[in-house]
């Protein structure tokens, strides 16, 4: 894994140095934690087909708590690119691109490497051979955060808040003009998928919609930038005005904006995390924004911090342990036991009937989940940190 494992009390970097320490919030740390959390648990349910509903991704246009996940995620990057962004600035702009495109291009590769492991199959006469690139899928999670991470920093250094601003109107109701007047609302015809069958091929597409079609495919990776850089915004309020009772009306009142304004354009433009429209932008930027300052309130200012230990070990090592959740999964799904995956057999003989159907598969998840969590816990007892 090309990263920078990191351990506390190790001496800064010279390049570093130069950049004043901003003050490190826990809110922030334990949002981060969460949204890990939730991504576990809604990403391994021990069977779909009896999970509870709000655990499921909606069919099409709609919401669940589940579609909240991943931008939140993309908002929590914004919050940490707030805090580096400026340390950034001061090597110089050459030294931001650098730092940008290379952290960039290794979240993406890690993703891609994701969907082409394992890297040898099997083939039709039972021999080992290398996985076809060919049919490896293309756009992914990590490969979306990855390009709204580097778009959202490049703008925010170089356009500065103003352009920000603009660039947030444009991509959101640019989007909505392309699928608009490119295609329509559905899954077979929407503009996103013809763009991506036309840039990268069917055969590098996401095919677990029935048809080839791809959640994270580029068109919406434009209205995700806007999740990035409203999670920076937020970011930049906290520290410069710390996490105060003004910070947290201000942060309370614009959630409420954006989610007025995100149903209210829902009646045109429906809620579609899967096409990332513009009034989910907004419907998730709100969630985030009336959760945030929750967090602010119960942990910066009432010192209510008992129980934020769990989740902060999550927000230390967040996309090492992503990744590994989704690479233990792939594991699980590939070994073969009794005739069945790994998955499907750990479920079925420890989990599937201790009680409901939708409890038991609640059950493997929150498992899944705490054994990813044993593994951040172990990390950050040796105070290992693995920055990307």
């Amino acid at each position: 894994m090309n990263s920078i494992v990191e351990q506390t009390g190790a001496a800064p970097r010279a390049a570093d140095a130069r950049a004043p320490a901003a003050r490190r919030y826990l809110s922030l740390d334990v949002l981060r934690g969460l949204t890990v959390t939730l991504m576990i648990i809604v990403n391994t349910p021990g069977s779909e087909t009896g999970s509870y509903a709000p655990l499921l991704h909606a069919l099409w246009h709609g919401f669940t708590p589940t579609d909240w996940v991943f931008p939140t995620f993309l908002f929590v990057v914004g919050n940490a690119l707030s805090f580096a962004l400026p340390k950034y600035a001061a090597l110089g702009d050459a030294a931001v691109c650098a730092r940008i495109g290379r952290r960039a291009a290794t979240i993406f590769a890690l993703g891609f490497l994701l969907y082409w492991f394992p890297f040898f199959k099997p083939d039709a006469a039972g021999a080992w051979a290398l996985a076809p690139l060919a049919s490896t899928r293309i756009p992914g999670v990590l490969q979306r955060i990855a390009l709204c991470f580097a778009l959202a920093a490049l703008i925010l250094h170089f356009w500065k808040a103003r352009g920000a601003w603009l660039f947030c109107a444009l991509a959101l109701l640019g989007h909505w003009f392309a699928l608009a007047q490119f295609g329509d609302y559905t899954l077979a015809g929407n503009a996103g998928l013809k763009l991506d069958l036309w840039l990268l091929g069917e055969r590098h597409l996401y095919h677990g919609e029935g048809i080839a079609f791809d959640p994270e495919g580029v068109l919406g990776t434009l209205p995700a930038t806007v999740n990035v850089i409203a999670g920076y915004f937020a970011g930049r309020l906290i520290q410069a005005r710390g996490p105060a009772y003004a910070s947290i009306v201000r942060l309370l009142l614009a959630g409420l904006a954006c989610i007025a304004l995100g149903l209210c354009w829902s009646s045109v433009l429906p809620i579609n995390k899967k096409l990332w429209t513009g009034s989910y932008v907004l419907y998730t930027v709100g969630l985030d924004l009336l959760v945030l300052p929750l967090l602010i309130f119960v942990i910066e200012l009432r010192k209510l911090t008992r129980w934020t230990y769990f989740f902060e070990v999550f927000g230390k090592n967040t996309l090492f342990i992503y990744l590994l959740s989704e690479v233990a999964v792939v594991i699980l799904f590939t070994v073969r036991v009794e005739g069945q995956s790994g998955y499907a057999y750990l479920y079925g003989k420890v989990f599937q009937g201790l009680a409901s159907p939708a409890n038991s598969s609640l059950l493997f998840a929150v498992a899944f989940m705490l054994a990813c969590w044993l593994v951040a816990y172990a990390l950050d007892r040796a105070r290992i940190y693995i920055k990307v």
